[in-house]
C-alpha cells in the first residue's frame, strides 16, 4: 500500500484557509457596515505553519490583524486567556469561539485597520510580525536590532563640543 506522506505545512495552510473563510462569512454578515471596517482590505491567512505541535499564523481582516492558533495549542485552556512561548518570548492569547472552527487563541496586533492603505501593506506587516515572533530573543539578529543605531549623546560632551569629528 502506497500513500502520500502527510505534509504538516499543507495542513497548517489548510487550517488557516478554513479560518479565513469563517472570517469572510463574519465580515459579510456582521462587520461590513461597522465603522471599524476598512473597505480597502480583504481577509487573508498569512504565513500559517506548524509550530511546537500546533499551528500558528496571522489573520488579516478589514477590522483586525491577529496572531492566531487553535486553542488546543495550550495544554490547559480553562481560563479566558493563555500564554504561549515563542522564540521571541511569551505571548498572551485570548480564547474565543469562531463558528465551525471552534475555540481559537488570538493575540491582537492591530485593530482597527485604518493605518493600512491596501492588502499589500497589511500583508507585508503581517509577514514581518510573524518573522519577529519566530526570531529567538537571544539570537544575534535580535540582539543587533535592540542595540541603539548610534551611541547615546552625553550632554556634557555635547555642550563642550567634544562630539564633533576631529580632522587632522
Amino acid at each position: 500500500m502506497t500513500g502520500a506522506t502527510p505534509n504538516p505545512e499543507a495542513d497548517a495552510m489548510a487550517w488557516g484557509a478554513l479560518l479565513a473563510e469563517s472570517y469572510r462569512e463574519i465580515g459579510d454578515r456582521a462587520m461590513r457596515d461597522l465603522p471599524i471596517y476598512n473597505d480597502a482590505l480583504g481577509v487573508e491567512a498569512i504565513g500559517f505553519r506548524r509550530f511546537n505541535g500546533s499551528i500558528v499564523g496571522i489573520m488579516v481582516t478589514p477590522w483586525f490583524m491577529n496572531v492566531v492558533m487553535p486553542a488546543s495549542a495550550a495544554r490547559e485552556t480553562s481560563g479566558a486567556s493563555l500564554r504561549i512561548r515563542f522564540p521571541a518570548g511569551d505571548i498572551e492569547f485570548t480564547l474565543s469561539e469562531i463558528g465551525q472552527m471552534g475555540r481559537i487563541a488570538s493575540c491582537s496586533l492591530f485593530s482597527p485597520m485604518f493605518d493600512f492603505a491596501d492588502m499589500a501593506a497589511a500583508r507585508a506587516t503581517a509577514e514581518a510580525a510573524l518573522a519577529e515572533l519566530m526570531l529567538p530573543d537571544d539570537s544575534e539578529e535580535a540582539v543587533r536590532r535592540r542595540e541603539p543605531a548610534t551611541t547615546p549623546i552625553d550632554r556634557r560632551n555635547f555642550l563642550r563640543g567634544t562630539l564633533t569629528e576631529r580632522r587632522g
